[in-house]
């Protein structure tokens, strides 16, 4: 039967894309948010997101108003009942995550497949507060949603084939390639970059070069398409340092310990590309402003 209805939990950044690129593959789409505002704020990510698309030709206008038709919005966890898989998106706490999975799995039916777009918390810690750990993965998507074509599959020590497989058609259908990887701290692709993005603090730290001079020997010396100052401003410096605590937690790796530069920039504020400075700074349209 496959999957047809989709519910998001989580209209943020990462919701409201993930919301996207389903309506935009033909499923009907059901996102919870806390309040009406959140939502509002998720739909004007949407729009835009769909506008610029248009804009550059990637879809039509006609396309993009029925994909926009496909999604619904909600406050109430319990409209989510009827879906075939819900995707968590919310805050990076895993006492939140548990919660928002502990109330779902009294709401849906038991074939539905509960699934997490965590970047790095361990998805079996979720999958035990259900009663259906062999229908439970993660689905981790990148930033930005609609520009990015993979997805992680993560799979716990109880999730069934079968649910793998389900999901591997639906990332396809979503236009993703879907890599299956086992549950462990930042699954593929953070415990490849992690790992680097620490290693350009310290190298800062030690006083081995500028971020701007950092950044351009690794753009032009490696081909990154971005240098790892301008990668960790625009992911957050928050957001990294919470992974570098979880993959710390888990390997107690002096070179996954989050530098103190970077402790101390997240305590001062200094969050990246979303409040004005961090590496670099920002104006209050993200572009990066002359550091002349």
């Amino acid at each position: 039967m496959g999957i047809q209805r989709v519910g998001v939990v989580g209209f943020g950044a990462m919701g409201s894309g993930i919301a996207q690129v389903c309506a935009q593959a033909g499923f009907d789409v059901t996102v919870r948010e806390v309040d009406q505002a959140a939502i509002d704020r998720g739909y004007a990510n949407v729009d835009g997101s769909l506008a610029r698309l248009v804009k550059s030709g990637r879809t039509t206008a006609d396309d993009a108003r029925a994909a926009r038709g496909r999604l619904r919005s909600t406050t109430d966890l319990a409209d989510l009942r009827d879906v075939d898989v819900v995707i968590e998106a919310v805050v990076e706490i895993m006492d939140v995550k548990r919660e928002v999975f502990r109330q779902l799995d009294g709401i849906c039916g038991p074939g539905t497949i509960f699934a997490s777009n965590t970047s790095s918390l361990p998805i079996m810690d979720m999958a035990a507060v259900t009663r259906r750990p062999d229908r439970f993965a993660g689905l981790h998507f990148f930033n930005p949603v609609p520009v990015m074509g993979l997805v992680e599959i993560v799979r716990a020590i109880t999730t069934s084939d079968a649910t793998i497989g389900t999901l591997r058609e639906f990332t396809a259908r979503l236009g993703k390639t879907g890599v299956v990887c086992k549950d462990t701290p930042g699954f593929i692709v953070n415990r490849l970059m992690v790992p680097y993005l620490l290693g350009a603090i310290r190298a800062l730290e030690q006083g081995v070069a500028s971020p701007q001079e950092i950044d351009e020997a690794v753009k032009l010396g490696l081909r990154y398409p971005m240098g790892p100052f301008e990668l960790l401003d625009y992911t957050g410096l928050d957001i990294n340092l919470h992974v570098a605590n979880v993959f710390y937690d888990e390997f107690k790796d002096p070179n996954m310990a989050p530098p103190p530069l970077l402790r101390r920039m997240v305590a001062a504020g200094h969050l990246g590309r979303k409040t004005g400075k961090g590496f670099y700074e920002y104006d209050e349209k993200g572009q990066r402003r002359s550091s002349t």
